[in-house]
C-alpha cells in the first residue's frame, strides 16, 4: 500500500514538471514571436482526469493504509512499544456511555438550538463564500467561462442533493434512534447509511460522466458546451469522496458533534479559496483548474472526517462492517426521510437548470451569467438557515424520539425567530450594498455591460429572504420527525409548481424580461414558505393535543 501512495506522488510530480516545462516553452516561444498571445490556458480532459484520479487515489490509498497500520496495531500488541500500550490502555473509551453533543440533543432546546447552529452556521457560510469566490474567480475569464460553470451548477447541484439528502435520512434516523436511547439501532443506521453511500455515488457519476458533453450540448450550452462538460466530468471522477464527505458530516451532526463538523468543513473551504486562483491564473488551468481545486480540497476534508470516524474512534456511534446485512426496516426509515430529502435537493436542481433554460431565452448565455452570479450571492444569505436547519433536523428528530413534543414545538419556534432575524438584517445590506456586490462579479471587460442586470436581480431576489426562514426551517422539523414526504410536497409546490410557471409568466408571457423572472422567484418563495410554515404549526398541535408532553 505505501508503494502504491508513493507511485501516485511520482505520478502527479510527473504531470506538474510536463505542465510547467510546456507552460515555459509556450512563454519563451510568444516571447520570440513564435506563438501568439492567448488566454490562460485549460487543461485537456484527458490530463484533468489524470490529475483528479491521482489526487483520489492518494488520499484513497492513504485511507487504507492508515486503517491497515491501526488494524495491525490492534491485532498484534506486540509491533507496539509498552510505553504506546500504556498510553492507549490508559486513554479514555471511544465510546462513552453519553457525549456532550448527546447531552445538548436531550437538554433545554434552546441551548441545543444555539450550540448546534452556530459551528454550522460558519462552516455553511465559508462552504458558500468560498463557491462565491470559485464564481468571482471564474468570472475573470469571460462570460463563457462563467456561462459554462452557470450550465454545469445544476447537474453538480444534483449530486449535492443526493448526498444531502442521505445524509438528513441517515441523521434523522440515527438522532431519533438517540432520542430513544437505542445506541444500537443508531450504530446500524449509520453503516446503512455509508453502504447506500457508495451506491448512489456510483449511480450518479457513471452515466453523467459518461454523456456530460452531449447533455451540455442538449441544453444550450453553445460555445460553453466543451469546458462544461470537462469542469463537470473532473468533478464527477471524484463524487465518491464528495458523497463521503457530506455523509460523515451529517453522522457527526446527527449525535450532536456540529464542532468538528464545521472544523472539516472550514478547512475545505479555505484550502480551495487558497487554491482557486493559483489553479485557475498562477498555473493557467482556467475553468478546470476550479474543478481541480475543489477536488483536492474536499479529499482534505475527507481524510479529517475518516481519522475521526475510522481510526480515532472517539464518537458516539460506532462503524462496525464487520458481519454487515441489510436490513430493510432500517434502509426504510433511512429512505422515508432520505429519498424526500433527496428529491427535494433535486427539484431545486431541476428548478435551476429551467431557470436557465427561461432566462438564456430571455436574454441569451448572458442572462445565464448574470443568474448564475446573482443565484451565488441568493445561496450565499441562505447559509446561516441552511446551518439552522440542520440544527432543527438533529434537535427535533431528538425529542421526537424522545416524545417531548413540548421541547420539539420550542426548537422549531425560537430557530425561526433567530433565522428570520438573521435574513432581514442579511436582506437590507444586500439591498444598500448590491452595487458594491455586483463589482465583485464584473473585474472582466466581458461582465462589464451585465453589471447592472446583477444589482438588479439582488435588490429583486433579497425581498424573500425573510420569509424562506419559515419554509426552511419548518421543512426541516418534518425532516426531523421522519416525515420526509410532507416537506418534499411543500418544496415541489414551491420550486415546480409556483416558480417556474411564474417565472415564465413574468418573464416570457407578460414581456418582462429578467426582472420578470426574479420576481416569480420571490413571489412563488413567499408563498410556498407561508404555506410549509402553515402546515408543520397544524402538525406539531396535532402531537401536543393527542400525546401528554414530558418536556
Amino acid at each position: 500500500m505505501y508503494n502504491h501512495i508513493t507511485e501516485h506522488i511520482h505520478i502527479l510530480r510527473k504531470l506538474r514538471i510536463n505542465q510547467t516545462t510546456e507552460l515555459l516553452t509556450n512563454k519563451l516561444k510568444r516571447k520570440r514571436g513564435q506563438l501568439p498571445i492567448q488566454q490562460p490556458h485549460s487543461l485537456n480532459l484527458q490530463t484533468s482526469l489524470r490529475l483528479s484520479f491521482h489526487i483520489a487515489s492518494f488520499y484513497i490509498s492513504s485511507f487504507i493504509y492508515l486503517h491497515n497500520i491501526e488494524i495491525i496495531t490492534a491485532s498484534f500488541p506486540g509491533l507496539v512499544s509498552q510505553e504506546q500500550q500504556g498510553k492507549k490502555t490508559n486513554s479514555p473509551q471511544p465510546v462513552q456511555a453519553q457525549t456532550n453533543g448527546i447531552k445538548t440533543l436531550l437538554g433545554d432546546p434552546k441551548k441545543a438550538i444555539i450550540t448546534l447552529s452556530l459551528p454550522m452556521i460558519v462552516a455553511m457560510t465559508v462552504q458558500t463564500l468560498y463557491n462565491l469566490i470559485n464564481r468571482i474567480w471564474v468570472s475573470g475569464l469571460g462570460t463563457e467561462a462563467a456561462a459554462a460553470v452557470g450550465f454545469a451548477f445544476p447537474l453538480l447541484f444534483m449530486g449535492t442533493a443526493l448526498a444531502t439528502g442521505l445524509g438528513v435520512g441517515g441523521g434523522s434516523a440515527i438522532s431519533r434512534k438517540i432520542g430513544a436511547k437505542d445506541k444500537n439501532g443508531g450504530d446500524n443506521a449509520a453503516v446503512h447509511t455509508l453502504i447506500l453511500m457508495v451506491i448512489a455515488a456510483l449511480a450518479y457519476a457513471i452515466p453523467l460522466f459518461i454523456f456530460a458533453e452531449d447533455i451540455f450540448r442538449l441544453i444550450g450550452a453553445g460555445e460553453a458546451t466543451k469546458t462544461a462538460a470537462l469542469y463537470a466530468q473532473i468533478i464527477y471522477a471524484a463524487s465518491i469522496i464528495m458523497f463521503f464527505t457530506s455523509i460523515a458530516t451529517a453522522l457527526l451532526r446527527s449525535e450532536g458533534d456540529a464542532k468538528r463538523s464545521m472544523l472539516a468543513m472550514i478547512l475545505g473551504g479555505i484550502l480551495n479559496v487558497v487554491l482557486d486562483p493559483l489553479f485557475i491564473y498562477v498555473f493557467g488551468w482556467g475553468v478546470p483548474g476550479a474543478a481541480i481545486a475543489s477536488v483536492i480540497s474536499i479529499s482534505v476534508s475527507a481524510i479529517l472526517l475518516f481519522y475521526w470516524l475510522f481510526l480515532k474512534k472517539n464518537t458516539y456511534l460506532t462503524i462496525h462492517f464487520h458481519g454487515f446485512h441489510f436490513d430493510r426496516h432500517v434502509i426504510k426509515d433511512i429512505l422515508t426521510v432520505g429519498l424526500p430529502a433527496s428529491l427535494l435537493q433535486l427539484s431545486m436542481a431541476i428548478m435551476l437548470f429551467i431557470m436557465n433554460i427561461i432566462v438564456e431565452r430571455i436574454h441569451g448565455t448572458d442572462g445565464v451569467a448574470v443568474f448564475s452570479a446573482g443565484w451565488s450571492v441568493a445561496m450565499t444569505a441562505s447559509m446561516p438557515l441552511l446551518g439552522m436547519a440542520t440544527a432543527v433536523v438533529s434537535v427535533c428528530g431528538a425529542t421526537f424520539g424522545a416524545k417531548e413534543y413540548k421541547k420539539l414545538d420550542i426548537a422549531h419556534l425560537y430557530a425561526l425567530k433567530i433565522g428570520i432575524l438573521i435574513e432581514t438584517a442579511i436582506a437590507i445590506a444586500t439591498f444598500i450594498f448590491a452595487p458594491l456586490i455586483t463589482l465583485a462579479f464584473t473585474t472582466s471587460p466581458d461582465m462589464v455591460h451585465l453589471g447592472d442586470d446583477i444589482t438588479t436581480f439582488l435588490r429583486i431576489i433579497c425581498i424573500y429572504y425573510p420569509a424562506t426562514a419559515f419554509g426552511m426551517l419548518s421543512s426541516s422539523l418534518f425532516q426531523g420527525v421522519g416525515k420526509g414526504l410532507y416537506s418534499l410536497i411543500v418544496t415541489i409546490l414551491r420550486t415546480i409548481i409556483l416558480i417556474i410557471p411564474l417565472a415564465w409568466l413574468f418573464g416570457i408571457t407578460l414581456g418582462w424580461g429578467l426582472p420578470g423572472a426574479w420576481w416569480g422567484l420571490v413571489i412563488a418563495n413567499i408563498i410556498g414558505s407561508a404555506v410549509t410554515f402553515i402546515w408543520a404549526k397544524l402538525y406539531v398541535n396535532t402531537l401536543l393535543s393527542t400525546t401528554p408532553t414530558t418536556g
